[in-house]
């Protein structure tokens, strides 16, 4: 299943609404690929709405990590929203939760880029 990605800006955050399976090949490329265009239009807060992700794997994770190292590197913040029990066991078991910033809503995930910029 491709993974679909659109794009909404929302008081001056990025969000990226991706649906379908984050796995290695296409999909992860696209990923990268959208991640690395809005670090390059100077996007400051981008937000990764994973509602519609029902599967990651071992490449959709390195996927995720490129995608918050390329951010933090252009001086960009990169935060997840809405994760799916599965993606956020996923997370907690690989420990990645430790790493971005995981919200439950889209109000609290674009007002943590206020508080923090």
């Amino acid at each position: 299943m491709p993974i679909h990605i659109l794009e909404k800006l929302n008081e001056g955050v990025l969000v990226l609404d991706l649906r379908g399976r984050i796995t290695l090949g296409p999909e992860t490329e696209s990923v990268r690929k959208k991640v690395t265009e809005a670090v390059a239009a100077h996007y400051p807060w981008i937000l990764l709405d994973l509602a519609g992700v029902d599967y990651i794997d071992s490449g959709g994770l390195s996927t995720l990590i490129s995608a918050y190292v390329t951010a933090r590197k252009q001086g960009a913040q990169l935060k997840l929203v809405h994760l799916t029990r599965r993606v956020r066991d996923l997370l907690q078991i690989t420990r990645l939760s430790t790493v971005f910033e995981i919200f439950d809503d889209l109000e609290a995930a674009r007002h943590s880029f206020k508080s923090t910029g």
